[in-house]
């Protein structure tokens, strides 16, 4: 007999997880692989930073109290994240448009996981998350 139970439940390493790759976001433009360095690019900085900082701030938060429209924000600020290097115009920068399109994904998975895991948690179930 086959146990899904450990993707079935929200954990605690998976707002750690959530962590990590907010602290990877916010570090991705000073990657060290880069075509061209960073210099002239404020929005495209700004943007990793921001989006980073978001996707670190709700992962704490889902640590602490645990909430679906935390999953749907990461889902969210996931796809933006994706999609920025082609509307903000920074596409052509070659390895740093895969980097947010591959952290991105990864912060969309991890969202859809977390979202399918909490669907049909009610709210005492949802505060007892972490304890």
């Amino acid at each position: 007999m086959s146990d899904f139970g450990f993707l079935g439940t929200h954990r605690t390493w998976e707002d750690w997880c959530g962590m990590l790759l907010g602290a990877l976001i916010v570090a991705s433009p000073w990657f060290p692989i880069q075509d061209q360095p960073v210099t002239g690019h404020e929005t495209m900085i700004l943007n990793a930073v921001a989006v980073g900082l978001v996707v670190f701030g709700i992962s704490q938060l889902e640590y602490v109290a645990l909430q679906r429209w935390q999953e749907v924000t990461t889902i969210l600020v996931g796809l933006w994240l994706i999609a920025s290097p082609y509307l903000i115009g920074y596409s052509g920068e070659g390895f740093l448009r895969i980097y947010h399109t591959s952290l991105g994904a990864v912060v969309v998975l991890l969202g859809v996981l977390q979202l399918w895991q909490d669907w049909d948690l009610n709210d005492q179930d949802m505060l007892r998350h972490g304890q």
